[in-house]
């Protein structure tokens, strides 16, 4: 950091002098937003901001928990907040993927690693109501309507695999529900989907097509809020529409997709996908569709654009090497087929880590994405809230992870905090705890540093959500020194070319430009916002920076 950080502060030289971008230039058309390269911003929703200081204790959540295991006070008001302060629309952010928000268990559990609550999300109770502590239906409605205006997609996180755990406040659900043994030894494809993922954490029998009654303590909790009959009446009518039995799964997957169907998120992240049948996927992609269209007809005024619902898989250590299959050993199964436009890249970390250059990264996604997984996706990630070995724990490398993760081609999730350095090794905190620091708002506004780094995170991601060429492109190397590469995309009418310099040692730079722009052409450097002209196939200038990023003018 402190090489790029000395080159940064050249800038104040060079700001006199730069060339600048013209105003009152014709504008180019709008870039649709696709979603193998879209900018997808991943949060913890307790962790991220505080939006509403009355919604930080319910259900007398009140127990002492182990470090960083208890609710912290973020909420979904806290995210809208940001989205109007227009801090991901700075940070070049298209989409925001947010944990889970249903209510969760009420009550504590001792994991053996301390004391916790479901502050994480992932421990539904009734996936029909929100969790107070994150906020109201009001509150997301409101969140959605305030990304949607801002062009941002909003992803919600859905779990089908199992329920919160047992606890004196929340009950197992019926045997007809869950299995509560044995545990998964993840040998093969039967000790990895037919199992419980630990100890009292109930596993929802998404095998299951038997016909099922609601659970008592699920009647009984919605006729003491007053909205039994509505509830019912809602799941008549959609099992009378599809024909699907009343089993648990059909269930799960109506109360999820009424969040599309009430409030037009655009998408959804699917959590701990190889540890269910996977049929229940493809089940869930067809109604996830049948929703959004019923939004799109109901709410036209309010419809972005033509794109399909997105569903992203989390099948654990998938990684794009394996093109269109995960293999348990036993079994490779396709979770693409028929469920999934992009599952989340778990290999993309040590690919950064262990490739020598840039161009063996890139070339090789670029031939993967374009060919074994061409029509489908990967969500690129170097750090995320339950991957304890990141490429930068440590925090050393951080230009570069941006640079990579953000320049990469696929789909790029930046966690919060990655643009602001936002500590991930806390004293006693064990396990993911340590991953899960509320955001670090205050070195955003104070530390120079930290604004640095942010300053180039927000560079590259105006520049990859300016451009699908970056994420959704086809990659070709121009020079090998200086490093300079070009990507380029069409769809329909629409076209898209840029390119790319890296690593670049001198102020004094030289860039050919390849084929993608022509001589006596006007293009623009957005890393240094400087206007330029090609000539004799090169642009030729000075900047502090090490890298260039050309786009048409």
């Amino acid at each position: 950091m402190r090489i790029f950080t000395s080159i940064l502060l050249l800038t104040i030289v060079f700001s006199s002098c730069a060339p600048k971008k013209q105003e009152n230039v014709e504008l180019k058309p709008a870039a649709p937003f696709v979603w193998e390269g879209a900018n997808i911003y991943f949060l913890l929703t307790d962790r991220f901001n505080n939006g509403n200081t009355a919604n930080d204790l319910n259900y007398n959540r009140t127990n002492e928990t182990g470090v960083l295991r208890g609710f912290e006070g973020g909420d979904i008001a806290g995210i809208t907040q940001k989205i109007e302060e227009n801090y991901f629309t700075d940070l070049g952010i298209n989409a925001i993927w947010f944990t889970p928000v249903v209510e969760q268990v009420h009550e504590s559990v001792d994991e053996g690693t301390g004391v916790t609550y479901a502050y994480h999300g992932y421990w539904a109770k009734d996936w029909t109501a929100l969790d107070p502590n994150f906020g109201t239906k009001e509150d997301l409605k409101k969140m959605v309507e305030a990304a949607h205006a801002k062009g941002i997609r909003v992803v919600m996180d859905g779990v089908i695999n199992h329920t919160g755990p047992v606890t004196a406040q929340d009950p197992v659900w019926p045997s007809n529900w869950v299995r509560t043994s044995p545990l998964c030894k993840y040998q093969d494809y039967d000790s990895t989907v037919n199992c419980t993922l630990v100890e009292n954490l109930p596993d929802v029998l998404t095998a299951s097509t038997e016909n099922v009654e609601l659970p008592t303590h699920l009647v009984e909790k919605w006729k003491a809020e007053g909205r039994y009959e509505q509830e019912v009446k809602e799941l008549d009518e959609f099992f009378a529409r599809t024909g699907y039995p009343r089993a648990p799964k059909f269930y799960i997957i109506k109360w999820l997709t009424d969040y599309i169907r009430e409030f037009g998120v655009d998408g959804y992240r699917a959590d701990t996908v190889k540890h269910t049948d996977e049929l229940v996927w493809q089940e869930f992609k067809t109604e996830c569709d049948v929703a959004f269209a019923e939004w799109k007809a109901n709410n036209p005024e309010l419809v972005l654009d033509d794109t399909n619902f997105y569903t992203v898989a989390e099948v654990y250590n998938y990684g794009i090497s394996g093109g269109r299959y995960f293999d348990f050993g036993d079994k490779k199964v396709d979770y693409f087929d028929k469920a999934f436009q992009s599952s989340i890249n778990f290999e993309f970390k040590w690919n950064v880590a262990q490739t020598d250059t840039y161009e063996a990264l890139f070339s090789r996604y670029s031939s993967i994405l374009n060919n074994e997984l061409k029509g489908y996706g990967v969500l690129n990630y170097l750090t995320s809230h339950d991957d304890g070995q990141p490429f930068d724990k440590d925090r050393t490398k951080t230009f570069e992870a941006a640079t990579k993760l953000l320049l990469s081609p696929g789909a790029s999730q930046v966690y919060y905090g990655d643009e602001s350095a936002r500590n991930l090794i806390v004293e006693g905190a064990v396990g993911d705890a340590t991953l899960r620091t509320f955001m670090n708002w205050d070195a955003i506004a104070n530390n120079s540093e930290t604004k640095m780094l942010l300053t180039h995170y927000q560079k590259l991601g105006q520049f990859r959500v300016n451009h699908p060429s970056v994420g959704a492109g086809v990659h070709k190397m121009i020079t090998e020194s200086p490093y300079v590469f070009q990507r380029t995309f069409s769809k329909g009418d629409y076209s898209d070319a840029v390119i790319v310099a890296l690593d670049l040692k001198e102020i004094k730079k030289e860039i050919s430009v390849g084929t993608i722009f022509k001589d006596n052409e006007v293009v623009y450097d957005a890393y240094s916002d400087s206007e330029l002209i090609v000539k004799n196939g090169k642009v030729v200038f000075s900047s502090p920076y090490p890298i260039v990023l050309l786009e048409k003018k």
